[in-house]
């Protein structure tokens, strides 16, 4: 007698299809009121540009600061917003996550065949924040512009290292942030010093900070790794001799070091929560 065919082997193509579906669903929601999409989209432009304003201002009174110069702080600005846009626009809307469990929404996501975090990740996608990423893209070429790298194909590798390793550091703080809500709910000032915390923490020279401060945004929430450790070797700058500069190249793990941090965050928090109550 024949055994029973087991369960169909699905490729990886197939396993991605819904996911596909509900952000295609949700970046043409966006799109369809053109006004409102380009306010908005104007409206993060301006942010990136209010907070580059900073930059600006200190170094219109000062001609280096942290022991960079202009151009060189503008690489550092650049690359922590490049990431932290990315991130935001991926997995931002995590920051909603106190609302939707305070309204006893999240129950849904546990009734439906796709994992709670997958669901939230996909249940939104803020095209609005492209204005964000390109004033970081334009600053990232100019700060590369005004600094005069001198190109190989390792910095090339370094730069891409980076982005990608610092887009996942900022979507793994984002994740631990929502996995924390589960258990404060009405605590997202706590967390926002993480993300948004972390995020301005990595867009300063990180010699500013007192030694105690850099080994928290070093070691423990690793948003140094994002922008200013790889800037001093792209610019071969000596640093300071707080950590070696081949660290730079030590951002892959530290964003995996992130990811398993925010796993288990995430993971305790969705077994703590018992319901909405209603």
């Amino acid at each position: 007698m024949a055994e029973p065919a087991g369960r169909p082997t699905l490729s990886v193509g197939e396993r991605l299809r819904p996911y596909r579906v509900i952000l295609g669903a949700r970046m043409r929601a966006q799109r369809q009121y053109r006004a409102s999409f380009v306010t908005d989209i104007v409206g993060t432009l301006l942010v990136g540009v209010t907070e580059f304003a900073e930059v600006w201002g200190v170094f219109h009174n000062v001609p280096v600061f942290g022991g960079l110069t202009y151009g060189q702080a503008i690489v550092v600005f650049a690359l922590s917003n490049l990431c932290f846009s990315l991130a935001d626009m991926l997995v931002g809307h995590l920051d909603t996550l106190p609302q939707v469990i305070r309204a006893g929404q999240v129950d849904a996501y546990y009734v439906r065949p796709l994992p709670v975090l997958a669901q939230f990740m996909t249940s939104d996608i803020s095209l609005r924040r492209i204005g964000r990423l390109a004033v970081a893209l334009v600053l990232l070429v100019v700060g590369l512009a005004m600094a005069q790298v001198a190109w190989s194909p390792a910095k090339g590798a370094l730069l891409v290292l980076s982005t990608v390793s610092g887009t996942v550091i900022f979507s793994a703080l984002f994740t631990v942030a929502g996995g924390a809500q589960f258990f404060l709910i009405n605590g997202p000032e706590f967390t926002n010093g993480f993300t948004y915390g972390g995020s301005y923490s990595a867009q300063q020279p990180q010699p500013i900070f007192p030694d105690p401060v850099r080994i928290f945004w070093t070691f423990v929430i690793p948003t140094a790794f994002v922008a200013y450790l790889p800037t001093i070797v792209l610019l071969d700058l000596p640093g300071d001799g707080f950590v070696p500069r081949w660290l730079a190249w030590a951002s892959p793990a530290a964003a995996l070091a992130s990811c398993a941090l925010a796993g288990l965050v995430w993971r305790f928090g969705t077994r703590h929560y018992q319901g909405g109550g209603g």
